[in-house]
C-alpha cells in the first residue's frame, strides 16, 4: 500500500494505492474507493543487488512467514545470504532456516512448524520475489 498527497488547483487529495493487478488499480482518494483501469499493465522488475560489506552492528530483524502445505515462502523480495539447514535436518518451530536480505536489512526466516527439511529450493546468492518457495518442511 502506497500513500501520496497531491495538491491540484489548491485542493488537497490524499491518495492510497491499495493494490495493482495487470491494468486494474484499487485506490482511495480522500477515503473514497475507486477502481482505476490503466492503459498498460505495470512493469514488474527483478532487481539484482550487489551487496556491499555489512557495516551495521544492529541485530538482524526476525521475519516469520505463514505458509500452507509445508512450504516456507519468502515474505518479501530479496537475496538469500545464508541457508542454515540441509535436506534431512529436523527443525523446530521458530528455528532459523535462512537469512534473506531485503531493503538493506538482514531478515531471519524461521521455520513455522516442527518437521524435517524435505527440499531446499534456493541457494546462497539467489534473488527471490515475494511469495517464492524457499524450503519444503514435512
Amino acid at each position: 500500500m502506497k500513500n501520496f498527497k497531491y495538491t491540484i488547483n489548491g485542493n488537497v487529495y490524499k491518495v492510497t494505492i491499495n493494490n495493482i493487478e495487470d491494468t486494474i488499480a484499487n485506490v482511495e482518494v480522500n477515503g473514497t474507493p475507486y477502481t482505476v483501469e490503466m492503459d498498460k499493465p505495470t512493469k514488474k522488475q527483478v532487481i539484482t543487488i550487489n551487496r556491499p560489506a555489512q557495516t551495521t552492528t544492529a541485530p538482524p530483524a526476525v521475519v516469520q512467514q505463514q505458509t500452507s502445505a509445508g512450504t516456507l515462502r519468502s515474505p518479501l523480495p530479496g537475496v538469500i545470504l545464508d541457508v542454515s539447514v540441509k535436506v534431512g535436518d529436523t527443525v523446530k518451530k521458530g528455528q532459523k532456516v535462512l537469512i534473506l536480505e531485503a531493503m538493506k536489512m538482514e531478515n531471519v526466516i524461521n521455520s513455522d512448524r516442527d518437521g524435517v527439511i524435505k527440499e531446499i529450493k534456493v541457494k546462497k546468492g539467489d534473488s527471490v520475489l515475494e511469495g517464492a518457495d524457499l524450503v519444503v518442511i514435512e
